[in-house]
């Protein structure tokens, strides 16, 4: 292998090489390189089949993927546009500093966005168009911690005022004017449209986005355009898995609707990106092979006459020798040491700059600062056909703030400057600011009828008008199915055993044939739809394929074959959790970025939801999404023999911290339709920003009729399941609650203790704890703040409070999941809880529960026990009860077993 790359790497005969070249000079001069690159390919392909090895590099020289003389030129005024720009870094920076010399440390940063405000600039002015009566918008995803450049962006445009800007990061303080650290829709929703700052979920959603573009526009629910989704990261952020984990699916189904834009600053928080490599280079071909058009905007124009100088090639191998961390220190150290430590290397490059002073040299400038080269390249980009488009620009973080920052390793932190690195910061952008106003760091704006900000209005007004911007609702709503049209699923199955899992894909069936709502529906599932039962689904409405079924699939010759189809409604995302979440938060989302309200569906296994995607959880939460997530063969009994890493036993606890998730655990077929109804109500109907998680078992049992008057009862969170009846006077009396799969052996276990020791028991069914829990708090709250008002009962106590006996609560998840409503307990209310805590374990579903406490024989000793303290019942029945359900009292405690 050393022998072929050395022979690969000189060149043996340097005549025959330079008439090669010529040669394809005249093909590409009389031809273009579309022929030019067909016949290097023929002439690979010829030594390959004659058994050379050709080593493939995916990547490129060192240099602009774009030669100077095929740069789309910009027709914008450059001198203004760099004037605005100036002001741009000035406010930012201003922002930042002024909020850190307030009390409280609240913190912010400067150098990403000084290094990409060129970046911004140029798509501001240029490309980002708006959502107009003539096109649908594009989408921008801004790099989270470049928000203070955005905010300083629509000061000058009049958006945001100058008290808005003394209020970054002072939301409390602001009662609502307040701007958020970073992109958050949920505390600005009428600006920002997605959150980026959790680093990762900016590019993975991005792709995602792309994709569910080209769904509804094959689907025929919007018309196809040229919309663009710009998706700005950093290229430590490359590190993240989510940042590159998705991009092959870009590549592979050829989302030319995508820009990534990687703000190569080739620093990370700490350090550099790769000191001892190249970040452009690694990015390029990580991109390049995963099918995407990759344009590097590594040197600026200052750069182009060196380039066009450098005869012997000499500049182009030195610049591929050096690695990131040798830049970084050029930068940092100025002109002087540039030239002995990066062209002082040969004589030949020495020899390039000997005419140029040292502050020449240190304007040489990036790419990402040049504002000709960043448009050129965004103009190849948003020409790009059939691939996604990476632009690769090179900057230097921290660009401007000097000694304060530029191109230094803490330059991420800084976030103060000192009145020295202010005025040379001033005088380097030439803002109007005098010397005796420096210490207070003023904002600084033109006036409205200044020449810079009517150029930007101007620009704004004819890309549609101001970004970023959000819609709250789509124009469209539409009415719920009444919960009539879910009959099947309300009335009980008789005999007929199945699982709530198969009531879900009754349940969507059932809505998939709405006329007007069954269109909207988006079922996604990221692998094993069959496990769910949902392969009915393949041959009804198709799994989406963007270039159709080019095979017969080996299950054609049955009824549900895997069928898939450009016009599929279904999307099967393959073995990626976070990308079905991706694809859940595009449709969820469309009602706001595409006016489109879409209803989706994610089903996946639940102890992949919450624990494993649960940053994507929470941005949906910022996002305002609405739609289902379904968490199946939830809980840590019911999915039995799958062993600890797939049993969940807290997905509800992680569900219920996101404030707008309304969380259910239902048992029976009825339940999960009220849900169900109830939900796209408040989801489609009134266009409320929650969503929901729903847990659903592979467990086959009965289901009962839907009981009269039970509805609003489910929808709150808890109701009567079953009346033990009138109670007697001091007869021994227990409550029991429970949910999913458990509530049956709750059921069961109030059977026990009616016939073994004439206990009556009142059976509560609780969907949702979680919902229950907040309802109490809410009126616990309230009740504070109004100490003379008649005092609100929560709901739970409001139940319980006419019954007699202790209560005891059993669930499949942990205890603390049913422990939530302790505080709403009436006064004098024993409360027990029973759970799954512990790791999980392989078995049958009643050595399960046996092991963990929660099967009914656990459950009427606990009851026995609650009574026995309460004087009900005496101790010599627990221990019978003990005995005669045989429980291994010295089995240790599941928590650590």
């Amino acid at each position: 292998m050393d022998q072929i790359d050395d022979i690969l790497n000189q060149d043996l005969d340097p005549t025959e090489t330079r008439e090669w070249v010529e040669s394809l000079n005249a093909v590409i001069n009389h031809d273009g390189t579309e022929r030019a690159h067909f016949l290097l390919e023929r002439m690979v392909d010829s030594t390959r089949r004659s058994g050379g090895y050709l080593p493939f590099d995916p990547t490129t020289e060192y240099v602009n993927t774009i030669p100077p003389h095929m740069e789309a030129r910009s027709p914008g005024n450059a001198a203004i546009e760099w004037r605005i720009r100036s002001l741009i870094r000035w406010n930012a920076l201003a922002t930042v500093v002024r909020a850190n010399r307030k009390p409280g440390d609240l913190g912010g940063h400067i150098s990403s966005f000084a290094s990409s405000a060129t970046l911004y600039d140029v798509g501001f002015n240029h490309f980002w168009r708006a959502p107009s009566e003539d096109h649908p918008g594009d989408l921008v995803f801004h790099q989270g911690h470049s928000a203070p450049g955005v905010y300083a962006r629509s000061f000058l445009e009049g958006r945001i005022s100058e008290e808005q800007l003394d209020l970054f990061r002072m939301e409390v303080e602001g009662k609502g004017k307040g701007l958020s650290s970073y992109p958050h829709p949920y505390l600005m929703p009428d600006y920002w449209q997605v959150p980026t700052v959790s680093m990762g979920l900016g590019p993975i959603q991005a792709i995602y986005q792309a994709q569910f573009w080209k769904y509804l526009e094959h689907r025929g629910l919007i018309p196809k355009s040229d919309r663009k989704i710009w998706c700005f990261m950093g290229d430590g952020e490359s590190d993240e898995p989510e940042s590159l984990g998705a991009i092959s699916l870009a590549g592979r189904e050829g989302l030319d609707n995508l820009i990534f834009v990687i703000n190569c600053n080739l620093q990370r928080l700490d350090g550099p990106v790769r000191g001892n490599g190249k970040i452009i280079q690694e990015l390029e071909g990580v991109f390049r092979g995963a099918g995407w058009n990759a344009i590097k905007v590594a040197w600026g124009s200052y750069w182009d006459p060196l380039l066009a100088r450098d005869t012997t090639g000499k500049l182009r191998q030195l610049m591929m020798e050096t690695v990131d961390g040798e830049y970084q220190a050029c930068k940092a150290f100025g002109g002087a040491y540039t030239r002995e430590h990066f062209f002082g290397k040969y004589p030949e490059t020495a020899a390039l700059v000997a005419n140029m002073s040292d502050d020449d040299i240190w304007r040489l400038n990036r790419g990402g600062h040049d504002p000709h080269k960043v448009y050129a390249a965004y103009h190849a980009a948003v020409n790009t056909k059939g691939m996604p488009t990476v632009v690769l620009a090179k900057t230097v973080k921290g660009y401007g703030m000097g000694a304060a920052g530029e191109s230094q390793n803490p330059a991420h932190n800084q976030k103060k400057m000192d009145t020295d690195a202010i005025r040379a910061f001033r005088d380097r952008f030439n803002i109007p600011i005098p010397d005796d106003k420096l210490e207070e760091v003023p904002y600084y704006h033109p006036g409205k009828d200044s020449e810079e900000v009517q150029y930007m209005l101007e620009r704004r007004r004819a890309l549609g008008g101001s970004l970023p911007q959000r819609r709250r609702k789509s124009d469209k709503s539409f009415t719920a199915p009444t919960l009539e049209a879910f009959e099947q699923i309300t009335k009980g199955t008789g005999e007929r055993e199945i699982s709530t899992t198969m009531a879900l894909v009754r349940g969507m069936n059932l809505m998939l044939r709405d006329k007007e709502l069954g269109p909207r529906v988006v079922p996604i599932v990221a692998d094993e739809a069959r496990t769910f039962g949902m392969e009915g689904m393949f041959r009804q409405i198709g799994i989406y394929a963007p270039f159709g079924q080019k095979y017969r699939p080996q299950d054609a010759d049955q009824l549900l074959y895997y069928r898939e189809d450009q016009k599929g409604q279904v999307l099967q995302e393959g073995i990626s959790e976070a990308g079905g979440m991706s694809a859940w938060l595009a449709a969820a989302t469309s009602y706001s970025i595409s006016n489109v309200a879409m209803l989706p569906f994610f089903i996946y296994y639940s102890m992949f939801g919450f624990q494993r995607i649960g940053d994507l959880c929470w941005a949906a939460g910022d996002m305002r999404a609405r739609g289902f997530l379904i968490g199946g063969t939830a809980g840590r009994t019911t999915l039995n023999g799958e062993g600890l890493q797939h049993e969940d036993g807290h997905s509800h606890l992680l569900s219920g911290a996101i404030p707008n998730v309304i969380s259910y655990d239902p048992t029976f077929s009825y339940e999960l339709a009220v849900i169900l109804q109830d939900g796209t109500r408040r989801m489609m109907q009134e266009q409320e920003d929650v969503y929901y998680y729903i847990t659903v078992m592979n467990e086959n049992y009965a289901h009962p009729d839907l009981p009269k008057g039970s509805e609003e009862g489910i929808v709150k969170g808890m109701y009567l399941f079953k009346d033990g009846g009138k109670a007697k006077k001091n007869e021994p009396r227990v409550q029991l609650l429970g949910s999913g799969t458990i509530l049956r052996e709750v059921i069961a276990a109030a059977e026990l203790l009616e016939k073994d020791f004439g206990v009556t028991s009142d059976i509560w069914s609780v969907p949702s704890f979680s919902e229950v829990r907040r309802e109490g708090f809410d009126a616990e709250r309230w009740n504070r703040l109004h100490p003379e008002a008649t005092q609100r009962v929560p709901y739970i106590t409001g139940l319980l409070g006419e019954r007699q006996g202790p209560a005891v609560a059993a669930t499949d998840y942990v205890r603390e999941f049913a422990d939530q409503v302790r505080a709403f307990m009436p006064d004098g209310m024993r409360y027990t809880v029973l759970g799954t805590d512990g790791f999980g374990r392989s078995d049958s579903r009643a050595n399960l529960r046996s092991h963990f406490e929660v099967d009914r024989y656990w459950i009427a000793h606990a009851a026995l026990a609650a009574l026995a303290k309460d004087g009900k019942v005496n101790a010599k029945d627990v221990s019978r009860a003990i005995k005669e359900y045989k429980l291994d009292v010295d089995k240790p405690n599941p928590l650590y077993a």
